[in-house]
């Protein structure tokens, strides 16, 4: 018969064990805790992280400037319970490499093909948002029969085109470097973010600092994905970019002039503009509810819908 001193003693080494077993196998903690593992692709010598959710038609999604596969927390699980849901990490970013020089939209778009080509998978909607909404531009010009449909958030149609920044984001990236690091971190979220909704719900504020806080980015790899965005230039070839596109912006946008929404629909041939009134860069941490329900009606109905409406912002659920 087993003592109890000998019993609590197996009790702690089997407890260790586990541990153990649990660090060297992180993929089974991942898949315990509901976050799906990370994979990763190769576009050349760069590896490039991601994750696959959910089971239907496949859609990627795709960051902007210093956010990973984290920012689409709010809305990542909604839109698996309908599609199958990759979620990438940019070059620069996250648990994929960060290579030394510039970077560019395309490489990048180059980087999501390699995750598709990684996943088996022939051909998928593609939503980017900002800078992910330029990369998913080049990969439909480079690559139109990798991709079904688009959704284009927050997003430019690039050069002389794009309708300039707006004033108190330009000044915020002018001070940046002479704020305190949480100073800077604050200062950023709050401007993603619709002023009713700092006002009404600032707790949305707290989630994306603490977010941001948690998955920090060097400062060289900010300011190549950065520069990437300002160099991001198609020379008006949207034109040949035929796949239905849905254009979502939030008219209370400090980080993206909403009109660049108009202009950019202007140029493709099939594409319409969702207004989400009073809502900020990120309106999808907003209205997650509301965005998911109109990104998975666009991508699952054949009908054409009217070239603009406006969706009121409402409280988030």
């Amino acid at each position: 018969m087993t003592t109890p001193l000998r019993t609590g003693r197996l009790r702690t080494v089997l407890r260790q064990a586990s541990r153990t077993i649990a660090r060297a196998i992180p993929w089974r903690r991942a898949a315990a805790s509901g976050v799906p593992p990370t994979r990763f692709a190769r576009n050349g010598p760069v590896r490039i992280a991601y994750d696959v959710r959910g089971h239907g038609r496949p859609l990627v999604l795709v960051q902007g400037v210093g956010v990973g596969r984290w920012g689409w927390q709010p809305v990542a699980d909604r839109l698996a319970r309908r599609f199958q849901v990759i979620t990438i990490d940019n070059r620069g970013i996250g648990a994929s490499d960060s290579p030394p020089g510039p970077l560019s939209t395309r490489s990048m778009a180059q980087d999501v093909l390699a995750v598709l080509d990684h996943a088996g998978i022939q051909r998928a909607s593609v939503l980017g948002t900002s800078l992910g909404g330029m990369i998913a531009q080049e990969l439909a010009l480079a690559h139109p029969e990798r991709v079904d449909r688009l959704v284009l958030v927050a997003t430019l149609p690039g050069g002389p085109r794009s309708r300039p920044m707006p004033l108190g984001t330009t000044y915020l990236f002018a001070v940046a470097p002479f704020l305190t690091d949480k100073a800077r971190l604050r200062q950023f979220v709050n401007n993603a973010l619709g002023p009713s909704t700092l006002r009404r719900r600032p707790e949305i504020a707290r989630r994306l600092a603490a977010a941001k806080f948690a998955h920090p980015q060097s400062e060289p790899a900010w300011r190549a994905q950065v520069a990437a965005g300002m160099l991001f230039n198609p020379l008006g070839r949207q034109r040949h970019i035929t796949q239905p596109t849905l254009v979502v912006q939030g008219s209370a946008d400090q980080v993206v002039d909403p009109s660049n929404a108009d202009v950019l629909a202007d140029l493709l041939p099939d594409a319409r503009v969702e207004l989400f009134d009073g809502a900020g860069h990120l309106l999808y941490w907003e209205q997650p509810r509301l965005f998911a329900r109109m990104v998975a009606g666009f991508l699952t109905e054949p009908a054409t819908s009217p070239r603009r409406s406006t969706w009121p912002l409402r409280r988030a659920s």
